[in-house]
């Protein structure tokens, strides 16, 4: 084991993490629908800032221990992506597929809205999309914007500069991309919202080679999950001169040893049917969920759903020459602890592991950006802004701890030491 972090060191930080996931969350809303079987639930960890944000996701089988777990993180992603609030998270125990998922969803925001007009401010997530789901349906019932609760509570702005704020937030989030530096295809209408999460990933890895040295492009990477935010960050690398040489979805995925070349990542993109990859020559899951993890990469974006990288695909990769994980997905590890079980703490032991609430936080940080007053909205500026606040997060991390190793931990410990 290669650990960079002395052990008194590490053990401090574990002590910060274990205070940190055992104090209960300040609010716990519960919810059963009245007309399926959907149940869910808003976890608030705190009103730090007298507020709190997170976006609003829904899966079979999602459970309140998931709900926590990602309002804890969240809360962990402000204080690297601001505003200094505290971490929340919705989750309604649904299937996305199911064709009744318009109704539960109008009828939860409902529940909720008294939540979301005065301290919480919420967005989209796993299979609930902020510009389709999230946005209508809440201005449907009267809301301006999902994210009013934290202009409200956090800002305390006044009826002037609230309205300001929230035009912002309006034109800024659904902004049509305009500049072909960002977007895959101006003839459509893909979005901020679509692209920078993704993006923020991407620019994470570049930032990663910047600082611990060498160069993003020629690198090898498989990206885990090819929705909105590992196709954009799949997008982003080709385009930085990244070679993806391999794709896993819900189905099945792709293998290149050679290497996508960016135009093929490109239509990669723009193929996709809905959420999902579709390509021909598809190789069903079983079979490229045993092949993929031996194709050698030294980038790795695990973008699908949360807990699903386990210790046996750490094994195969770092045998092929792993030196990088930029966290697309929240709490991609197998782990039933929040932030750091043994999967988690081999991968951050053995390469360079960008976390979740630092890789991942571009979406977050827009909102932020969009909160300040008078601000210029347009692809650069907004892209820019995303790119400075990750490259900021890393280089403090990189002057604590210059090593490959136990990257993770040092980012946790100074998030921590704001929030504790």
């Amino acid at each position: 084991m290669n650990q960079s972090l002395p052990v008194a060191e590490a053990l401090r930080v574990k002590d910060l993490i274990r205070r940190f996931e055992e104090k209960r969350p300040e609010i716990v809303f519960e919810w059963k629908d009245a007309e399926t079987e959907a149940e869910g639930w808003i976890v608030i960890n705190s009103l730090r800032g007298g507020s709190a944000g997170g976006g609003t996701r829904m899966r079979k089988g999602l459970d309140k221990r998931e709900v926590e777990s990602l309002a804890k993180t969240m809360e962990i992603k402000f204080s690297v992506s601001g505003p200094p609030i505290g971490g929340a998270k919705s989750g309604i125990n649904f299937d996305p597929s199911d064709p009744r998922k318009q109704g539960v969803l109008e009828r939860w925001f409902k529940a909720v809205m008294p939540l979301l007009k005065t301290y919480y401010g919420t967005g989209g997530d796993l299979n609930v999309d902020e510009i389709h789901d999230v946005i209508p349906i809440t201005e449907k019932l009267g809301l301006r914007h999902p994210q009013e609760g934290t202009v409200v509570a956090h800002f305390n702005a006044g009826e002037e500069q609230k309205a300001r704020i929230i035009g912002q937030l309006q034109r800024g989030v659904k902004k049509r991309l305009e500049d072909l530096a960002y977007s895959p295809e101006l003839t459509r209408p893909i979005t901020v919202a679509d692209m920078i999460t993704g993006y923020g990933v991407a620019v994470s890895v570049l930032h990663y080679y910047r600082l611990w040295g060498g160069s993003v492009k020629g690198k090898r990477a498989i990206v885990q999950g090819w929705g909105n935010v590992g196709a954009a960050a799949g997008y982003y690398l080709a385009q930085m001169g990244v070679s993806i040489v391999g794709i896993i979805d819900r189905q099945g995925g792709l293998i290149k040893a050679s290497g996508y070349s960016f135009e093929e990542v490109r239509e990669l993109f723009l193929q996709r049917q809905g959420n999902q990859l579709n390509a021909e020559g598809i190789i069903p899951f079983d079979k490229i969920n045993q092949e993929i993890w031996q194709t050698g990469a030294e980038i790795f974006v695990p973008a699908a759903a949360s807990r699903l990288v386990q210790r046996e695909h750490l094994d195969a990769m770092q045998s092929k020459g792993l030196e990088v994980i930029a966290s697309g997905a929240n709490v991609p590890f197998a782990d039933k602890e929040i932030f750091f079980g043994p999967i988690m703490e081999f991968a951050d032991n053995n390469c360079s592991v960008i976390p979740d609430f630092i890789a991942n936080c571009g979406m977050a940080r827009v909102f932020r950006y969009l909160m300040n007053d008078e601000t210029p909205i347009t692809d650069e500026a907004i892209f820019h802004d995303v790119s400075e606040c990750i490259g900021g997060a890393l280089e403090a991390v990189y002057h604590r701890n210059p090593g490959k190793r136990g990257l993770s931990q040092t980012a946790i410990e100074i998030a921590l030491e704001k929030l504790i």
